[in-house]
């Protein structure tokens, strides 16, 4: 490990307090005439006012001598009251009360010769800080990375972290872009989350929110009524501004200011197809110049299954690494659970749909969808596997269930077991929600702490979400869906670490670090070619795909519904290199793994065969 180094001096952003040599440097976008800053105390009381000094477009600064970090300030113009700092670093006392002057130099870094694995690489642990450990903090989560090393995952995905209101949310009501919320703990607490995560070989991806700010606590309006484009709409409200250059520019620092000064690897973008941008580039293209001409990647989630996404501005894309691609969980979901309510609608779980899938990165690639009646997706097979993020599991697909049940809570264990060996050898980047590497018995649920007036609104709106599915068409079902503002639901979806000590849950984890060991040190995984992998249907509802270069070639069989005989190996689809035959290397149903080690594949099973 190389010697402790203090992070080098940021750059100055657009917006925001910041540390000089002489002082500190505040900065705000604002419409009003005139304004000052407040620096203030803990009590509210105002210790020195600072005039604010008009710039160019809008920009207003000023400059305090006597500035050092820790001081807490607000922004104030004319009459109105006092705001915090839409581009402030710590809120302390929640997103309503003063902002911080924080100094990011101020940590030592140990992670000088850290190198993020390249994207094709990565197994991806999603973890949610609050629900992650009893703690609910970033100190919390730190001590719990061994497990995700031993797991066999190389980076860890932080649901979003941006303040929000209240001490509890998921994290997409985020009002401070640049704040660490305060509940889960200090700035620096982050940055020895990061840093302990990069000692330990494992990068580190945030979850960011673009397309939106939070209902409560977003005060960015009251500063500049450019910030919200009124023309536009999105699921939350009325679409960002994007073509107001501080506007843009207050979006496209942030993910740098991540980097440089938390030292993010990569980040998640939420919902891209609701950031709706008529600029050119886009603002995603320039999202992605800036992450990696600082070393990172980024990734989308978004519906739309655009492969421009993926493509390379010289193609005319916007030059992402990865998307999220739902198509596959909802494919294993409905083929599982057999559930077709809602989007599991546009899909009938057939083994067909899977091999196309797993073939294709995505499913709907131009069909319509029965649904919408409306076209999906675009050609995807001149993309890498590796680009496409596949789960069986994540904070949208357990949390927006009523009662947040997980998928182990829904089939039968074999079946669970089948289908997480399957998620752990795609040629795709897997990604692993948190618990679901031992079938956590506590549910995801949706939870929240909005303030008196708008909590009993999110309570209504979240259980009129139900109504038209069948199971809640009775309201006296509806008012059995936890409610998102009380403490408990929060309290009743952290994970239950005791439960690793239980044989059952300690086999399903042991399954987990078996596939993803063969997927780490296996030639067929680790050499493979980033070309695409076909997958065919077998008679029965099987599906297989062969992975690997030649000389070290594997097959992967998957059965998630069971009670079939053992396909014919020398079969034209199935057979293996001239003068070799298959031997079975690793199986779901292996007794290490919680199976009963019957038949393949009597039982749901995925099976790994190696050519000798």
């Amino acid at each position: 490990m190389s010697a402790p180094t203090k992070t080098p001096p940021p750059f100055l952003r657009s917006q925001g307090a910041e540390l000089t040599a002489g002082g500190v440097r505040y900065r705000i976008w604002s419409e009003h005439d005139r304004g000052e800053v407040l620096i203030v105390d803990q009590a509210g009381s105002v210790r020195r006012t600072l005039p604010l000094i008009a710039e160019d477009v809008g920009y207003f600064s000023a400059h305090d001598p006597a500035g050092r970090a820790g001081d807490l300030y607000q922004y104030r113009f004319g009459k109105n009251s006092a705001w915090p700092d839409p581009a402030s670093r710590w809120q302390p006392e929640g997103v309503h009360g003063p902002s911080m002057v924080i100094d990011p130099a101020a940590f030592i870094w140990h992670d000088q010769q850290w190198q993020a694995p390249p994207f094709s690489r990565l197994v991806i642990y999603e973890l949610h800080v609050g629900t992650f450990t009893a703690a609910g903090t970033f100190r919390g989560a730190l001590d719990r990375l061994d497990h995700l090393v031993s797991l066999g995952v190389n980076a860890l995905e932080l649901m979003p972290v941006a303040d929000f209101e209240g001490d509890r949310n998921w994290g997409y009501d985020g009002v401070m872009l640049y704040a660490p919320a305060r509940t889960y703990g200090h700035p620096e607490d982050l940055r020895a989350l990061v840093d302990a995560a990069h000692a330990r070989g494992l990068a580190v991806i945030l979850d960011v929110v673009y397309n939106h700010f939070g209902p409560s606590g977003n005060y960015t309006g009251a500063f500049h009524r450019d910030y919200a484009n009124p023309e536009q709409h999105t699921p939350w409200g009325a679409a960002l501004h994007y073509a107001a250059a501080p506007v843009r520019a207050f979006f496209l620092e942030n993910t740098a200011y991540w980097q440089r000064e938390f030292h993010i690897d990569g980040f998640r973008l939420d919902a891209t197809h609701e950031i709706a941008d008529t600029a050119q580039p886009h603002l995603l293209a320039e999202i992605a110049e800036s992450v990696h001409s600082l070393g990172g990647f980024v990734m989308a989630e978004d519906e739309r299954n655009d492969p421009s996404l993926l493509l390379p501005s010289a193609r005319g894309g916007y030059g992402l690494d990865g998307v999220w691609a739902d198509d596959f969980h909802h494919v294993v979901h409905v083929l599982t659970t057999g559930e077709r309510d809602g989007y599991y609608e546009n899909f009938e779980g057939t083994a067909r749909e899977l091999a196309d899938t797993l073939t294709h990165g995505w499913f709907y690639c131009g069909q319509v969808q029965p649904g919408s009646g409306q076209p999906r997706g675009g050609d995807s097979l001149d993309l890498p596997a590796a680009c496409f993020v596949y789960c069986i599991s994540n904070h949208d697909q357990v949390g927006n269930r009523a009662h947040g049940e997980r998928l182990g809570h829904l089939i039968p264990p074999a079946v669970y077991r089948a289908l997480s060996a399957l998620l752990c050898l795609v040629p795709e980047t897997p990604l692993i929600f948190q618990g679901q590497e031992w079938s956590a018995s506590t549910p995801f649920q949706f939870f929240t702490d909005h303030n008196p007036e708008l909590g009993p609104l999110v309570t209504a709106g979240r259980r009129r979400e139900f109504q038209d599915f069948p199971a809640f068409r009775d309201p006296a079902q509806r008012e059995k869906i936890p409610d998102p503002q009380a403490a408990s639901t929060f309290a009743d979806s952290k994970l239950r670490w005791d439960e690793l000590e239980t044989p059952e849950h300690a086999a399903t984890l042991q399954l987990y670090r078996a596939f993803l060991e063969l997927r780490k040190t296996h030639p067929a995984w680790r050499d493979r070619s980033p070309a695409r992998v076909p997958t065919v249907e077998l008679p029965g509802g099987l599906i297989a795909f062969r992975i690997g270069p030649a000389g070290n070639e594997c097959l992967v069989v998957s059965d998630l519904r069971g009670g079939h005989v053992q396909p014919d190996f020398a079969s034209s689809l199935l057979a293996p290199p001239a003068g070799r035959t298959w031997r079975s290397l690793l199986s779901s149903n292996d007794s290490r793994c919680g199976g009963d080690g019957a038949e393949p594949f009597s039982t749901p099973t995925t099976l790994v065969l190696t050519a000798e």
